[in-house]
C-alpha cells in the first residue's frame, strides 16, 4: 500500500493567493501541502514588459503581517492619488492619501516581485512541503479527512488532510468537480495590457478614465513607466492587439488625453477575456475555496487579487484559531465562520464593479448626465468618498488580523 502523506491543510494552486495563504500558515506551524501544476522559479529577472498587480492599501497591511513588505518595499511603486474621469464629459473625482492619513493609497508591484518574496519564503519554512510540478488526480472526502491523490514525475502519490483549500483560479476543477453552482456574466469584452513611458512624470498618479470604448487605467511604475490595462470590446481588442506600436499609442493617447505628455513608447500587449464569475458557496466539509476560485472580477477599480488576499487573511486567522483551540479545522461550523466573515466584502466588492462597469458602458445621456453630476458631487463630499476610499483600500468591515499588519500568532 502506497505511502500516505499527511498534512493539517493541502492547498491546491501555488498562485500568488494559494502561495500566501501558505506563508501565512506555515510560519504559524501548520503543516500544508502546496499543489502546483507549473515549476516554481524565483530566478526570473525584470524587464520592461513586467505585469504589474495594484495592491491596496490594505493588501500592503497584510503583507506587513506576513512580515514581508521588507522584501516587497523597495521594488514597489506607491500610489498617491487616484484620478477618476469619464473621457468627454465634466465629472471626475480626485482621492488623496493624505486625505486617507495613509503613507499610500496603494501600490503597484510587478507580479514577479510578489512571486520571488512568497517562494523565497515558502521554502525557508519547514512545515510548508511543496509539489510542483504536480496534478492533482482525485480527492475524497471523508468523516475525519480528505484523501487527494496527485500525480507527480508521472507517479502516484496519496495525500491526506483535515481541510483542502482550492485556490486554483477562475476555472476551479475542484469547485467544479463538488457541482459548486456559480453566478456568472460574461462581459464580451476584454482586457488588453502592456506598460508605457509618457512624456511627464506619472507623480505617483493612477488614472481611471471612462471612455467610449470602455474604462482604461494607467497605474505608476517604477522608472517612471504606466501599467495600461485597456477594456475593450472583444473584436476591438483584437484589433488593438494586431496594430503597429505608432497607431496603438496614438489610439491610447485619443482616449487617455494628455495629461500624461505623449507617449513614447509600449511594450509587449497581452489580451484576456473578461466575465464576472462568483461561487454560489465557498465552503464546503472540509473545503474552502479562496481567490479567484469563489469571486472573478472584471478589472475596474483592480480589486481582484485584493479580494482574494483578504480570502487569504480570514482563511488563516480561522484555521489558527480553531487549532489553538483544539477543534477539527476541517468542521462545517469553522468553515462556516470564514465563509461568513467574508460573504459581505465579497459581495459589496462583485457588485461595485460590476455595477461601475454597466454604469459606465452605458450609452444613454440621461444615464451619461446623472454619472458625471454623481462624480462632481462625489468629490464634493467627504463622507462619500471616505467610504469610497475605504473600499477601494481594502479596510472595510470587521479587519483580520494580518489586515491590520498583524502577525496571526
Amino acid at each position: 500500500m502506497p505511502e500516505k502523506h499527511e498534512y493539517q491543510v493541502v492547498i491546491v494552486g501555488g498562485g500568488l493567493v494559494g502561495a500566501s495563504l501558505a506563508v501565512a500558515l506555515g510560519q504559524s506551524g501548520v503543516r500544508v501541502a502546496v499543489i502546483e501544476a507549473a515549476a516554481l522559479s524565483a530566478d526570473q529577472q525584470p524587464n520592461y514588459d513586467d505585469r504589474s498587480i495594484a495592491l491596496a492599501q490594505g493588501s500592503q497591511q497584510i503583507f506587513s503581517g506576513l512580515g514581508l513588505w521588507n522584501r516587497l518595499e523597495t521594488q514597489v511603486s506607491p500610489i498617491h492619488t487616484i484620478h477618476v474621469s469619464d473621457r468627454g464629459h465634466f465629472g471626475f473625482t480626485r482621492l488623496r492619501h493624505t486625505e486617507e492619513g495613509v503613507p499610500a493609497l496603494g501600490y503597484v508591484a510587478p507580479s514577479r516581485v510578489l512571486g520571488k518574496a512568497l517562494l523565497s519564503r515558502l521554502v525557508e519554512l519547514e512545515s510548508v512541503t511543496l509539489f510542483a510540478p504536480a496534478e492533482l488526480q482525485s480527492f475524497t472526502v471523508g468523516e475525519k479527512a480528505v484523501d487527494i491523490e496527485i500525480s507527480q514525475q508521472k507517479k502516484s502519490v496519496t495525500l491526506a488532510a483535515k481541510l483542502l483549500v482550492a485556490a486554483d483560479g477562475a476555472t476551479s476543477d475542484i469547485r467544479d468537480r463538488l457541482g459548486i453552482a456559480t453566478q456568472q456574466s460574461d462581459y464580451g469584452q476584454s482586457a488588453v495590457i502592456a506598460n508605457l513611458t509618457p512624456g511627464k512624470l506619472h507623480q505617483q498618479v493612477a488614472y481611471e478614465r471612462f471612455t467610449d470604448t470602455g474604462p482604461m487605467a494607467l497605474l505608476p511604475m517604477t522608472d517612471n513607466r504606466c501599467a495600461l490595462v485597456w477594456t475593450l470590446s472583444n473584436a476591438a481588442a483584437d484589433d488593438a492587439m494586431h496594430l503597429d506600436d505608432k497607431t496603438f499609442l496614438q489610439q491610447v493617447q485619443a482616449r487617455f488625453g494628455f495629461r500624461l505628455g505623449y507617449f513614447s513608447k509600449v511594450g509587449q500587449r497581452q489580451a484576456f477575456p473578461l466575465q464576472m464569475v462568483r461561487a454560489r458557496e465557498s465552503v464546503r466539509p472540509r473545503l474552502a475555496l479562496i481567490g479567484n476560485a469563489v469571486h472573478t472580477l472584471h478589472p475596474v477599480a483592480g480589486q481582484g487579487f485584493n479580494l482574494g488576499l483578504r480570502d487569504v487573511a480570514a482563511l488563516s486567522e480561522v484555521v489558527v484559531d480553531a487549532i489553538s483551540q483544539g477543534r477539527d479545522i476541517g468542521d462545517p461550523l469553522v468553515l462556516k465562520t470564514y465563509a461568513d466573515w467574508r460573504y459581505q466584502d465579497q459581495r459589496r466588492v462583485v457588485a461595485f464593479t460590476d455595477g461601475l462597469v454597466r454604469l459606465f458602458s452605458s450609452p444613454l445621456a440621461p444615464v451619461r448626465w446623472v454619472r458625471n453630476a454623481g462624480m462632481l458631487a462625489f468629490d464634493l463630499m467627504p463622507p462619500a468618498k471616505r467610504w469610497f476610499g475605504r473600499l477601494t483600500m481594502g479596510r472595510s468591515g470587521r479587519l483580520p488580523r494580518l489586515s491590520r499588519g498583524l502577525p496571526l500568532l
